[in-house]
């Protein structure tokens, strides 16, 4: 499964109402506008056959790029990581199990992370995100943890592009997996809306009060919830997804259920839909899987 162009975010409409080996990797595509259903939903949602990934998965960061002063974004992204293991937003996962009958368990965990200042350069390949998260192994910066998921957060002048993807035109997030020492793992990416804010960037202003790029960090969650999703329920493009291709988060880009507003620190009305911990965020529905399913925040 490769890079799909579904659509773009308008966040007008949100703001108005306030060593490695070959990687492959599946990209969530960019988000269509915020009203009525992003994406086609008139098939549900199937099995394949493939694995599922069970148990507690360790989410371990790799911040990439020009991040060593954007403390108050690390903080709200690690905070998100920690608070949604076990949400019931992330329990809907456990609607998907496989061939044996077991399930992901709906829950994940904040492993820590690395500083990676640009080992790469400002331009990655699909391969180059995957061989950070193998450098981060290298250089001692990260464990290599079997129940691991290797997320690649970057700074807003990095981009990811190659003959099939292009950050911001055809994705704004991705997963895949790829081999280390023999060993594999799972890795995700999600880029900075700054870079893109009309295509990636859920809303105009932050629920968190991120006083230095108000929209940044929130929308980054958004895109990590969706990418974690599909990474537990479809791991290696074998397991569930739909006719079209599309995995349970990507079947609901763009949509958002009930939202209600929030104040944030500097006096903005922002729009949220779950409460993780003490923060707010704004996050795009799920699939629920069943013989009709349905996007939404819980099963």
């Amino acid at each position: 499964m490769k890079s799909k162009l579904i659509g773009i975010v308008s966040i007008l409409a949100l703001a108005l109402t306030t060593l490695v080996g070959p990687a492959v990797a599946q990209n969530a595509s960019t988000s269509s506008s915020s009203g009525g259903s992003a994406t086609r939903t008139d098939r549900s949602i199937e099995y394949h056959n493939g694995p599922v990934l069970t148990g507690t998965q360790v989410v371990y960061v790799i911040w990439y790029g020009n991040w060593a002063s954007n403390i108050s974004q690390q903080l709200i992204l690690a905070d998100f990581i920690s608070g949604l293991g076990s949400s019931p937003y992330f329990q809907i996962n456990q609607g998907y199990p496989d061939s044996s009958g077991q399930v992901p368990s709906g829950d994940i965990a904040y492993g820590g992370g690395a500083l990676d200042a640009y080992s790469h350069g400002a331009s990655l390949s699909e391969a180059d995100v995957a061989d950070v998260v193998a450098n981060a192994f290298r250089t001692g910066g990260l464990v290599f943890d079997p129940l691991g998921i290797y997320a690649v957060l970057t700074s807003a002048d990095v981009t990811v592009i190659d003959s099939v993807t292009q950050f911001c035109l055809t994705c704004c997030n991705l997963h895949g997996h790829s081999i280390v020492n023999g060993s594999d793992f799972r890795y995700v990416f999600v880029g900075s809306p700054r870079r893109c804010p009309s295509a990636c960037a859920t809303q105009a202003h932050s629920p968190n009060g991120d006083y230095s790029d108000n929209y940044e960090a929130d929308s980054m969650a958004s895109w990590l919830a969706a990418a974690l999703s599909e990474v537990v329920t479809d791991p290696y493009d074998d397991a569930w997804h739909d006719r079209y291709g599309l995995e349970n988060a990507e079947k609901c880009e763009g949509t958002y259920g009930t939202t209600y507003t929030v104040t944030n620190e500097a006096g903005q009305l922002a729009q949220a839909n779950i409460k993780l911990g003490n923060r707010h965020y704004l996050l795009q529905q799920n699939w629920v899987n069943g013989r009709k399913g349905y996007c939404a925040m819980s099963r």
